[in-house]
C-alpha cells in the first residue's frame, strides 16, 4: 500500500465490502431491452455540427433527470463521458468503487483519485453517475436544508417523489441490521422513525435503489421519462470547453466535445427570437469547477498558469470543496451475517450519522479482500462495518487544475478535520458506535469481550496486519479518539462544493459574470443534504428542469 495515503488500507477493504455487496450495478438484458434508449448514441456517430435549445454537460445523477424534464418541451443534447451501465460489458455486475482504485482504463466506470490529503477516493465515470456504484441508499434533506437553499417546498416535494416512482424501494432489514436498529436506539438515538425517507433526527429505516430481486437502479432509469425525439444522447463524449461570445457579459453560445478517436465536435445553442437556449453544467464536484477553469472561468492565477485566457475573472471557482469524513469500526461476529447495504442511519442530534454494512463473510467479497490485503483467511472479517458520518463539514478545500487535460482529474484538497468541530463530532459518533456495539441489541452480532475478539481476529490471520480500523479503546489501542479519527479517516464519496450559491452562480444557478450557463449539481451545495445526497441531487436536477421549464415560457410569453 503506498506510503501517505490515510485509511488506504480500510478504505480498499470497506470499498471492497461495499461494492461485493452491490449485488447490480449493470441492468439485465432484459431490462436494457425494456428501456429502449433509441436516443442514446456514441460520440463517435455524433455529427460535427449540430444545434440544440439545451446542451447538458455530465449524464450523472443531477444531468440525467434535468435533461429527461427539458426534453419534455425543447430539443436536449446530453453528453456523458463514460459509457452506459447497461448491458456494457466493461462494467459488470461485479464492479465497484474498490475496483477503481485499480482500474486505469478509459473505459471503467469510475476514476480513481487521490486527494492531496492522501486519501483515496474514486469519481464516477458512467451515464448514471455516482448512482451506479453507491451503497444505494435513498433519503431527503431535511426541512431546513430546503429552506436554507431558498427552494420551494412544494416543487421539491414534487420533485423528490417524481424520482421515488421510478427508482426507490422498501429494503427487507436482515437480522444484523436490525440489531444495529435497535442498537442504535438503546444507545439513546432516538425517537424511533420506522420506515421513512424524510430526514429527522432518530433511528430509521431509508429508501433504497435497489429492488426485491437486488437489482439496482439508476439515475440513467429516468431518461425513460425524456422525450424520445427531443433527447440525443452521446455516450464517451469528453467536453474540452465552453464555447463564448461577446464582450462585457460574454455569452455561452455552445460546447467543444471530442470522441474516443479524438474527433473533435462543436455542439451549438439555438439562435434566434425566443431561443432562449443555455448550457447547463452537471459534471459534479470536480467536473464543473475543472470546466468552468478549462473555459476560462476561474481564478486568474489559476488560469494564467495553465496558458488559458479569461473569459471571466471568477475567484470563488473551485473553492469551498469538502468531504464529509467517514470513520468505521469492523465489528467481528462469531456467528455468520447475511449481505445487506444501508438501510438504517441514526441522525444524531450533535451532528453525527451513523449507518452500517454487513455481510463481509461471503466468499466474493472475502476473496476481493484476500487479493487486496493478501495474507487474510475468507473468515478474517466476517461481521459488518459501522460507519460515522458528520454533518456539514465545517472544513472546507479547493481544487486547481492540474492540466488543460479534461480527462485528467484536478488536484483536490479536502483539509480533512481541519476544523476542531468536526473532530469532535467524529469523536461522539465513535463513542455512540462503541455504545451500540456494547448494546444488549447487539449481543449476538459480538464478542463478549475485546479478549475474545482480539484472540477469534489473531486466529484468522489479522494480528500481523496493519490496523485494520476495530473497535477503538480496546486494551491494545490506546489512542485518544481525536487521533483516531484524523488518522482513520476515508472518504464515503460524498464530496461537493466548488460552485457555491452566491459566490460563483445565483439563487437560479446561472453562473455570475456570464450569461447562458448554469451548474445545476453537488458543485452548488455549501454542505452535503441529509445522510446521503443522491436524492437531493436527483431532486434538484428535476426541480431545476422545472423552474426552467417554467422560465422559457414566460419569457416567451412576453416577448410575443
Amino acid at each position: 500500500m503506498a506510503p501517505g495515503h490515510r485509511g488506504s488500507s480500510v478504505s480498499l477493504i470497506l470499498a471492497t465490502v461495499l461494492g461485493s455487496l452491490c449485488l447490480t450495478l449493470t441492468a439485465s438484458p432484459e431490462a436494457q431491452k425494456r428501456y429502449n434508449f433509441r436516443f442514446v448514441r456514441h460520440a463517435r456517430d455524433a455529427p460535427l455540427v449540430s444545434h440544440y435549445n439545451y446542451i447538458v454537460v455530465g449524464g450523472g445523477t443531477a444531468g440525467c433527470p434535468l435533461a429527461a424534464t427539458l426534453s419534455e418541451h425543447a430539443c436536449v443534447l446530453l453528453l456523458e463521458r463514460g459509457g452506459l451501465p447497461y448491458g456494457n460489458r466493461n462494467v459488470s455486475s461485479e464492479y465497484h468503487f474498490a475496483d477503481a482504485l485499480a482500474d486505469t482504463s478509459p473505459r471503467s466506470p469510475a476514476q480513481r483519485f487521490v486527494s492531496e490529503d492522501g486519501v483515496v477516493n474514486a469519481r464516477a465515470r458512467v451515464l448514471g453517475g455516482g448512482s451506479c456504484l453507491n451503497a444505494g441508499f435513498y433519503t431527503r434533506a431535511s426541512d431546513g436544508y430546503v429552506r436554507a437553499a431558498g427552494w420551494d417546498p412544494r416543487f421539491v416535494n414534487a420533485s423528490y417523489r417524481w424520482v421515488e416512482r421510478e427508482l426507490v424501494f422498501r429494503p427487507d432489514v436482515p437480522r444484523w441490521q436490525c440489531a444495529l436498529r435497535e442498537g442504535l436506539l438503546q444507545a439513546g438515538v432516538t425517537p424511533d422513525n420506522g420506515y421513512t425517507v424524510e430526514h429527522v433526527p432518530g433511528t430509521k429505516i431509508g429508501g433504497t435503489i435497489f429492488d426485491s430481486t437486488g437489482r439496482r437502479h439508476t439515475a440513467a432509469d429516468l431518461l425513460r421519462r425524456a422525450h424520445p425525439k427531443r433527447l440525443t444522447v452521446f455516450l464517451h463524449a469528453t467536453v474540452s470547453r465552453i464555447l463564448f461570445q461577446g464582450s462585457g457579459k460574454p455569452v455561452a453560445y455552445g460546447v467543444v466535445f471530442t470522441d474516443p478517436t479524438g474527433v473533435r465536435h462543436h455542439a451549438y445553442l439555438k439562435s434566434g427570437v425566443g431561443a432562449k437556449s443555455e448550457v447547463i453544467v452537471t459534471a459534479g464536484t470536480l467536473g464543473s469547477p475543472q470546466l468552468l477553469m478549462l473555459s476560462g472561468i476561474g481564478p486568474r492565477m489559476q488560469l494564467e498558469k495553465h496558458g488559458i485566457a479569461p473569459v471571466v475573472e471568477q475567484a470563488m471557482v473551485g473553492q469551498g470543496v469538502a468531504d464529509n469524513p467517514m470513520n468505521s469500526v469492523f465489528v467481528p461476529s462469531p456467528v455468520p451475517v447475511a449481505l445487506s447495504l444501508v438501510q438504517i442511519v441514526g441522525v444524531t442530534r450533535f451532528g453525527s450519522f451513523i449507518e452500517g454494512v454487513s455481510g463481509s463473510q461471503t466468499p466474493e467479497a472475502m476473496r476481493r479482500a484476500a487479493e487486496a490485503m493478501r495474507r487474510l483467511d475468507r473468515s478474517a472479517f466476517r461481521g459488518g462495518f459501522i460507519l460515522e458520518k458528520i454533518l456539514g463539514p465545517l472544513s472546507t478545500g479547493h481544487i486547481e487544475l492540474r492540466s488543460t487535460d479534461p480527462d485528467a482529474n484536478p488536484a483536490v484538497t479536502f483539509n480533512y478535520f481541519r476544523d476542531p468541530r468536526d473532530v469532535e463530532r467524529c469523536v461522539r459518533g465513535i463513542e455512540t458506535i462503541e455504545r451500540v456495539v456494547r448494546s444488549r441489541a447487539f449481543a449476538r452480532f459480538t464478542y463478549a469481550n475485546g479478549t475474545a475478539m482480539e484472540a477469534a481476529l489473531l486466529s484468522r490471520g489479522v494480528g500481523s496486519l496493519p490496523p485494520v480500523n476495530l473497535l477503538p479503546r480496546r486494551v491494545s489501542d490506546t489512542r485518544p479518539l481525536q487521533q483516531y479519527c484524523r488518522e482513520t479517516v476515508m472518504t464515503i464519496w460524498h464530496y461537493h462544493g466548488g460552485c457555491h450559491v452566491g459566490a460563483v452562480v445565483d439563487k437560479d444557478y446561472r453562473v455570475l459574470g456570464v450569461r447562458g450557463l448554469r451548474v445545476v449539481d453537488s458543485s452548488t451545495f455549501k454542505y452535503s443534504p441529509g445522510t446521503n445526497p443522491q436524492a437531493t441531487v436527483m431532486m434538484l436536477g428535476r426541480y431545476m428542469g422545472l423552474k426552467i421549464q417554467k422560465e422559457r415560457w414566460t419569457r416567451n410569453d412576453e416577448t410575443d
